[in-house]
């Protein structure tokens, strides 16, 4: 007999649909785009399911519509640094996923900052399963279906930013994140991380104001910049060797 959900296993499935479809949504603008810049239906479909990484799609055809099939080079490496951060979420992850070849196969296209931030949202290790693999597969699906809508209708749907397709992805992911944002450490390294990003954006390709937003968070965390060395330690702090019963 299958035991009732708990509030924050509920609360994580909720999590899930909502922030995967306000992601999956902003697959349209990638697939007008990306048929705009020169690539097929097919070519623009094969990008969402095989590399599945938004901001890496996004820059990779960025740069092709600037330059070409000449900046094929420079695409890449931009998607690339792009997709480096997914690495660092699967650490993160390895004990919420659980051990297991195929598991964690499965769960490798998924690794994404969607699923990241609704899994470590919550605090009970089946809540934070429920919160990944719910947001990684809504969003796989739908961005995949979305992508193929948009490279259909191309110029038909016209800027997809008149619709705030664009802002529903980092409004769900702004959601995700506030409450998080309560102790002083936390408020710091946000402001801190955001700060930097936005400033270096202009000047770096992308990937890299990223990186270097996120090392920001890290050496602020190692040094314990504002916080108090009393403090308990927070809930997401626990070793990632310990592996979540099943």
């Amino acid at each position: 007999m299958s035991r009732e959900r708990s509030q924050d296993e509920r609360a994580a499935a909720r999590s899930g649909w909502a922030v995967g479809i306000a992601t999956a949504a902003y697959g349209v603008s990638f697939g007008a785009l990306a048929t705009a810049s020169g690539l097929d239906v097919w070519q623009a479909c094969v990008l969402s399911l095989l590399m599945f990484s938004g901001g890496s799609q996004f820059a990779l055809i960025g740069v092709l519509a600037s330059g070409g099939v000449a900046a094929g080079g420079s695409a890449i490496a931009g998607a690339a640094l792009l997709g480096v951060r997914n690495s660092f979420y699967a650490l993160r992850l390895s004990r919420i996923i659980g051990p297991g070849f195929w598991r964690r196969a499965a769960a490798t296209p998924l690794t994404i900052d969607e699923s990241t931030a609704v899994a470590t949202a919550h605090q009970e290790p089946r809540a934070q399963r429920i919160g990944f693999w719910t947001t990684g597969l809504v969003v796989y699906i739908g961005w995949n279906l979305t992508t193929l809508a948009g490279a259909l209708l191309g110029n038909l749907i016209g800027d997809v930013k008149a619709y705030g397709l664009d802002a529903a992805a980092a409004a769900a992911f702004l959601g995700l994140l506030w409450p998080r944002l309560k102790a002083r450490q936390t408020q710091a390294v946000a402001v801190a991380a955001g700060f930097v990003a936005t400033l270096l954006t202009p000047f770096l390709m992308p990937g890299l104001p990223v990186l270097a937003a996120a090392a920001v968070a890290i050496l602020a965390g190692v040094l314990n910049v504002f916080g108090r060395r009393s403090d308990p330690p927070h809930p997401e702090a626990i070793p990632m060797e310990r592996e979540v019963e099943p």
